[in-house]
């Protein structure tokens, strides 16, 4: 009884080297796109955390305007640029409204500079607020500034797009323009990711102005 053989074509040969080729090309090309989908989670979750900590040091700010009961008479004592840096000095012995209010800020914004990469802040008065007399207002515009690790961008365009979308100190227009939130007040610096929040300060002292004269405010330990 005759065996039966199988011949081979010559073309056929090679065939399974180039489907286990094709089949690793495929999977390596899924791999990739795991890793782009795990990397940009990634910077997603960075740029959340760090906004989460500018929120709480904002929070921070506003329970430190609360404990100083001088805090409302003391306003301007808050305004800050992002360049400036005050030296914390010490209110061990007892300190005034004024004085108080100047070391809160020193220690606030060492603590942004701490908690946040080349962390800064500017305190400033609202646009809203800005004709209304300094004994009058009710609240200080707060805007903290990051710099974020996002990824390289080659596009301008593309880049401005995804810097606009992730900075929470600008307002989107109808027309899906970005405007300043604060308006020419404060600006967020260039290459930094910026959060801005209003915060309103407690009147704990009650102004009194005898006479029309110019308003005194009588507050706890002044």
């Amino acid at each position: 009884m005759r065996s039966a053989t199988v011949q081979r074509s010559d073309s056929q040969r090679g065939i399974s080297l180039i489907e286990s080729l094709v089949a690793i090309v495929v999977m390596s090309l899924g791999i990739l796109g795991i890793v782009g989908i795990q990397m940009r989670t990634l910077t997603d979750t960075s740029t959340t955390l760090r906004r989460a900590q500018a929120i709480r040091l904002i929070e921070d700010l506003g329970e430190r305007m609360k404990i100083n009961p001088n805090a409302f008479a003391n306003m301007g004592a808050y305004a800050t640029t992002f360049a400036a840096a005050p030296t914390v000095g010490s209110c061990a012995t007892g300190c005034t409204g004024a004085q108080l209010a100047t070391y809160d800020l020193a220690v606030w914004k060492k603590a942004v500079r701490d908690n946040l990469p080349l962390g800064q802040a500017s305190i400033f008065v609202p646009p809203a607020e800005s004709g209304v007399a300094a004994g009058q207002r009710r609240q200080l515009g707060v805007m903290i500034a990051w710099r974020e690790n996002e990824r390289e961008i080659a596009d301008a365009t593309d880049k401005k797009k995804y810097k606009e979308n992730i900075d929470a100190s600008q307002l989107k227009l109808a027309d899906g323009t970005f405007e300043a939130g604060a308006g020419a007040a404060a600006a967020c610096p260039a290459n930094f990711t910026c959060h801005l929040q209003y915060l309103p300060v407690a009147a704990r002292c009650a102004p009194y102005a005898p006479g029309g004269a110019v308003a005194q405010y009588y507050c706890p330990g002044a």
